[in-house]
């Protein structure tokens, strides 16, 4: 039976023969666009849809809004929704938008960045678009914080709430914020929150 792809509910996951990897992944990745795919720790691949106009728009809001301050704060790098990063826990996740220290991404040689590099981001947001499911979200972000990430903001336009993941605590969520702070590795960035909820 031939299935077509307009027919899945995605996201859909798919257990392959052998784990791919993260070389198999890029290549599978890049032939298969615009899908965003993604392999969690147990090497199955989660192939999400492309984000809708209006999530899109967000997510690029957000992104717009730290790339900007990391730009001028010089501490550190931002990278975007299709940057790749392998986990500790062999997973290979993108996040909506990233920050990582120089000091941290400066550790790899040149051929270590190309690719998935094998670095966490201190800090991730995602955004999540109507074709999203909550709970994958939050999983997701339990992920990027149980593999290294020091901070990370889960923002949700359909809730209007903002969700705060840290080591060791439990989601601090901020219900309609009209801004949010940085703190840690990212104090001083501030993203107002008027241009994401409208």
């Amino acid at each position: 039976m031939n299935l077509a792809v307009d027919e899945l509910v995605l996201p859909v996951r798919i257990r392959t023969a052998a784990v791919l990897t993260d070389e198999q992944l890029e290549r599978f990745s890049h032939d298969n666009s615009p899908f965003r795919i993604e392999r969690d720790a147990n090497g199955e691949l989660v192939v999400m849809s492309p984000t809708g106009s209006e999530g899109s728009a967000q997510e690029s809001d957000v992104g717009v809004e730290l790339a900007i301050w990391a730009r001028h704060d010089g501490r550190g790098r931002y990278f975007g929704p299709t940057g790749g990063f392998t986990l500790p826990d062999t997973s290979v996740r993108a996040a909506d938008a990233a920050w990582m220290s120089l000091d941290r991404w400066n550790s790899l040689s040149r051929s270590q960045r190309k690719g998935f590099a094998k670095l966490v981001p201190e800090f991730v947001i995602e955004v999540r678009s109507d074709s999203d499911g909550l709970k994958a979200l939050q999983d997701k972000m339990q992920t990027w914080i149980a593999n290294g990430a020091d901070l990370g903001w889960l923002i949700d336009p359909q809730r209007r709430v903002v969700e705060i993941y840290r080591p060791g605590e439990s989601p601090e969520e901020r219900f309609d914020p009209s801004s949010v702070q940085g703190e840690g590795p990212v104090r001083g960035f501030e993203l107002v929150m008027q241009r994401i909820w409208d």
